[in-house]
């Protein structure tokens, strides 16, 4: 029962953290206003009303009672004092025929009071009253002898007119209340949702610089601390590249010097096998590097991603490519040399174990889908997760490492991951290989 009741309240709560907390500041507000509004209706302004009604109807039967034993001409003295000292206007109508249906206010208090005290004072027939066809006064009708008594009453005689002044002055100070109350959780939630993004930006790749901690000092000390972790983060990843910067200085060295021993061998075909060792060691090196560079600071910008595939087609300028350009229109915020990087390999790759690359793009509400498909050999299936491992080299069906050293999916999934997305591999309709790649926009 209560497992049920908490997964029903985790629905219908919200799910942020802003109006979590403006729900706990308005709601015993607003419940504390409506257990005083029903007490003060109920036992004040109510009781009060029919206070005010019951009088009203005693004056009303007054009149009657003495119209009823006296003359016409002896109660016109009457019906003028009433004009007179209670504002009240009284017609005696001819004939004693009343209206079949009473015009009341539907769920009124007012009117279901009024009509208690009439029937109970005149009985069920005798009476008939009008609350709905004018704004400051109320028409009553009171069957006497062979003549209707008409009665036009100011309103303010049977309702008190505070109610208003009460509703508003018990209105306006929550809704200040409130309203403050939102101008101060926005103020504390705020550097709570900055963290959040940072957070998020630092998980794609991005560098905080400007990141500045803020708000209660919790929300401080962890934002303080986020910021030493990332500058910690940025300063071993800026490390490891000069790392790598300077084995790759070390390394070149000697192997410039091992080619120039190898041209002056006599035995040519021990210098080519070597030439094409070194030729590797020099790739892989390069290969390394580049994977490597996925993890320097480029600067986010806005990205046209339409506009990049088109430049990146263009550029290899191949008519074995075919991309299918839509009128729809992404903008992406990302590394525009790592992204560019990432699609380049993947249409390379596509270009050299196939005769034709088949390029598309398409969106939904906030993420978008570039598909790669070849009409190459493709990759068997249990060999998908295998090669997003660096320099994993695949020898069967398609032959990814001839011409490198296994890691162009490795740079690519890692730029794709570094962007908040994923990278997927498949069948093509094509017979090939497919790769989709899905990035938040």
């Amino acid at each position: 029962m209560f497992y049920g009741l908490n997964k029903f309240l985790k629905i219908i709560l919200p799910k942020r953290l802003f109006y979590r907390s403006l729900l706990i500041v308005a709601a015993p507000i607003i419940i504390l206003q409506l257990i005083i509004t029903v007490v003060f209706l109920d036992s004040i302004w109510i009781k009060s009303n029919k206070g005010l009604t019951r009088s009203l109807v005693g004056e009303i039967k007054i009149l009657i009672d003495f119209y009823a034993k006296n003359k016409e001409s002896e109660s016109k003295f009457l019906i003028n004092e009433y004009k007179k000292e209670f504002d009240i206007e009284v017609n005696i109508l001819n004939g004693n025929n009343l209206p079949a249906k009473i015009k009341e206010r539907k769920f009124s208090p007012i009117d279901r009071s009024l009509r208690r005290e009439l029937k109970s004072a005149f009985g069920n027939d005798n009476y008939w009253f009008n609350t709905v066809n004018y704004l400051e006064v109320v028409e009553v009708r009171i069957r006497v002898k062979k003549n209707i008594i008409q009665f036009f009453l100011p309103r303010e005689k049977l309702a008190a007119s505070s109610v208003r002044l009460f509703v508003l002055w018990l209105i306006m100070p929550s809704l200040i209340l409130i309203l403050i109350a939102i101008i101060f959780l926005k103020n504390q939630t705020r550097p709570i949702v900055n963290l959040a993004k940072a957070a998020e930006r630092f998980g794609k790749g991005d560098y905080i610089n400007e990141f500045r901690p803020s708000g209660a000092s919790e929300i401080r000390k962890a934002s303080y601390e986020f910021d030493r972790m990332a500058k910690r983060i940025n300063r071993h990843l800026t490390q490891r590249s000069e790392m790598l910067s300077g084995i790759s200085h070390d390394l070149r060295t000697p192997l410039t010097r091992l080619k120039l021993q190898i041209a002056m061998l006599n035995q040519k075909e021990i210098s080519i096998k070597m030439s094409k060792d070194i030729d590797e060691m020099e790739k892989m090196l390069n290969d390394y590097l580049q994977f490597a560079k996925t993890q320097t600071q480029e600067p986010t910008t806005e990205i046209k991603i339409n506009d990049l595939i088109s430049e990146i087609c263009k550029e290899n300028d191949n008519k074995k490519i075919h991309y299918d350009e839509k009128s729809i229109k992404i903008f992406l915020f990302g590394r525009r040399i790592a992204l560019k990087r990432c699609l380049n390999n993947l249409i390379q790759n596509g270009l050299l174990y196939g005769n034709n690359v088949f390029v598309s793009i398409s969106k939904t509400s906030n993420r978008f889908t570039i598909l790669i498909d070849d009409d190459g050999p493709g990759i068997p299936k249990e060999q998908y997760k295998n090669v997003f491992k660096p320099f994993y080299r695949l020898d069967k069906s398609r032959s990814l490492n001839n011409l490198g050293v296994g890691l162009g999916l490795s740079i690519s999934e890692d730029i794709v991951n570094s962007h908040g997305g994923n990278i997927q591999l498949s069948d093509s309709p094509h017979k090939g290989l497919q790769v989709k790649i899905s990035l938040p926009f």
